[in-house]
C-alpha cells in the first residue's frame, strides 16, 4: 500500500512541477520555502532542538496557527521542560507562527517524501507529534512510527466532503490512523464519523473545538488606529476571509450604501492586488489599510478599506457592528464564525458551512447567525447593519454560545498528558 502511495505521490509532484516552477518564478516565497520542504532543517530550529524534549506541532495555515497558540502555551506549562516547535504549510501560516512563537521555533512542513521527513525527525528527535485538525500524511505517519514518536491529532474534524471522499480509501485511512495514539474530535458527530471510518474506540475522544478558546486582544495597533478615526456610531461591516466571487457581490451591495464603512479582508494574500483592481474599477472610495495607517485620516461613510495584512482580522472583528464570514457563498465550505462571535458581533454568511458545521449549528440554535443566499446577501447585511438594537441582541447571543463552548484547550492538554504518562 505504501509503495503504491509513494509512486502516486511522486508522480503527482512531477506532473505539477511546471505549475510550481512558474509560481516560484512569479512569487519568491515559494522558492524560499522549497529547501525546507525538501528536508533542509533551518539552523535556527536545530539550535532550538538542542534543548531536548521537543514537541513538534503542525498547523497548516492561519486558522490552525491561531487555534494552536493557546494549546502550545498550555502544553508547555503542563509538561515542564518541553519546548514546542511549529511547522506550517502556507506562507500566511508561517508569517503568523513566527509572529506568535518566534522565528527560532518555526519552519515549513516537509513534503511527504521519506528522506525529507526523516531529516526533520533526525534533527528534531521530537518526543511528541501533534497534528492540527486533519493533516494526515502516510509517509510522515510511517516515519513517526518507525522513530517511535507518538502522534496526536488535535481539534480533528470530519467535514461532509471529507467523510464522503474518505469512504473509497477507508483501508488506507485505517492503516494511517493505526499508528496514531489519539484522535481528539471537535464534536460528538466528528467522533462518530472517525469511528465509522475505522478508528478504534480507544483512540477517539471528544474534547471540543479549540477555536472556542481563542482569545485575541482588541488593542492591536491597527484596531487602536481604526477606533480613533472611526466616527462613533458609524455602522461598520467587517467582511472576513472572502474568496473569489464574494468580493464582487459585496462591492455590488456597497454601491447602494453611503452611510456605513466596510473593511474587506481577503482570504489569500496573493489576491490582494486582484481585489484592489476590482475596487479601482468599482468607482467606490477605497484605500488599502497598509497605506491608510501610514497617514491615518478620518474614515468617511461609504468608504471601503482593504485589510492587506495577515493575523489582524480576528482583532478587527471587534470593531464591527456586523460581520460577513466568507468562503460561504459559493460552496467552499465556509470559514470560522467564532472569530466575530467572541466579540458579540452578529454573523451573516452564505449557505455553505460544512467546514464549520458544529459552530454554525450552535449559533443557529441560539438565533445568533443569519444564513443568506447570494440573492439575499445585501438585504441580510443591511437588516443588521442599520438596526443597532437587533444587531446587539444577536451579537450577545453569539457571545453566549462562544463562552458556553470554552474549555477545549484544557481537555485536549489533559488527554495528551495522560497519554504521555502512560507511555
Amino acid at each position: 500500500m505504501m509503495t503504491i502511495y509513494r509512486l502516486a505521490y511522486v508522480a503527482a509532484l512531477l506532473l505539477s512541477a511546471p505549475y510550481w516552477l512558474a509560481r516560484m518564478a512569479m512569487q519568491r516565497k515559494y522558492a524560499l520555502s522549497l529547501r525546507q520542504r525538501l528536508g533542509a532543517v533551518p539552523d535556527r530550529v536545530r539550535q532550538t532542538a538542542k534543548r531536548g524534549n521537543l514537541i513538534w506541532l503542525h498547523a497548516v495555515s492561519v486558522g490552525e496557527t491561531l487555534a494552536a497558540t493557546r494549546l502550545v502555551e498550555e502544553l508547555e506549562r503542563a509538561l515542564p521542560g518541553y519546548t514546542a516547535v511549529i511547522s506550517t504549510t502556507t506562507a500566511a501560516g508561517q508569517a503568523l507562527a513566527k509572529q506568535r512563537f518566534g522565528e527560532d521555533r518555526v519552519f515549513y512542513f516537509p513534503l511527504d517524501l521519506r528522506f525529507a521527513v526523516r531529516r526533520y525527525l533526525e534533527a528534531l528527535q521530537p518526543r511528541l507529534m501533534v497534528l492540527m485538525e486533519s493533516e494526515l500524511w502516510p509517509c510522515h505517519l510511517e516515519e513517526c512510527r518507525r522513530a517511535g514518536v507518538p502522534v496526536v491529532v488535535a481539534n480533528t474534524r470530519v467535514s461532509d466532503r471529507s467523510f464522503r471522499r474518505t469512504q473509497p480509501v477507508r483501508r488506507l485511512w485505517q492503516w494511517m490512523t493505526g499508528s496514531v495514539g489519539l484522535l481528539l474530535a471537535q464534536s460528538d458527530e466528528d467522533a462518530r464519523r472517525l469511528r465509522a471510518l475505522g478508528a478504534r474506540p480507544d483512540q477517539v475522544q471528544t474534547t471540543g473545538n479549540l477555536k472556542y478558546d481563542i482569545r485575541v486582544g482588541t488593542e492591536m495597533p491597527i484596531t487602536t488606529l481604526l477606533r480613533t478615526h472611526l466616527t462613533e456610531g458609524l455602522p461598520l461591516l467587517v467582511a472576513g476571509s472572502t474568496l473569489a466571487g464574494e468580493e464582487e457581490k459585496l462591492i455590488a451591495c456597497w454601491k447602494q450604501v453611503q452611510s456605513a464603512v466596510i473593511i474587506l479582508a481577503v482570504r489569500h494574500p496573493e489576491r490582494f492586488d486582484g481585489v484592489a483592481a476590482l475596487l479601482d474599477q468599482s468607482g467606490l472610495k477605497w484605500m488599502r489599510l497598509s497605506v491608510w495607517r501610514q497617514t491615518p485620516q478620518p474614515i468617511a461613510p461609504g468608504m471601503v478599506l482593504l485589510l492587506d495584512s495577515i493575523g489582524e482580522l480576528a482583532s478587527v472583528y471587534s470593531l464591527a457592528r456586523v460581520a460577513f464570514v466568507g468562503g460561504s457563498l459559493f460552496g467552499a465550505g465556509g470559514h470560522n464564525p467564532l472569530e466575530p462571535a467572541q466579540w458579540s458581533v452578529p454573523v451573516v454568511q452564505g449557505m455553505s458551512y460544512e467546514n464549520f458545521r458544529g459552530p454554525v449549528d450552535a449559533l443557529r440554535a441560539a438565533d445568533a447567525i443569519e444564513l443568506v443566499t447570494v440573492d439575499r446577501l445585501c438585504a441580510g447585511i443591511n437588516e443588521l447593519l442599520f438596526d443597532a438594537t437587533h444587531a446587539g441582541a444577536m451579537g450577545a447571543r453569539a457571545r453566549d454560545v462562544f463562552d458556553a463552548q470554552a474549555g477545549a484547550t484544557a481537555r485536549t492538554v489533559s488527554a495528551i498528558v495522560r497519554m504521555m504518562e502512560r507511555l
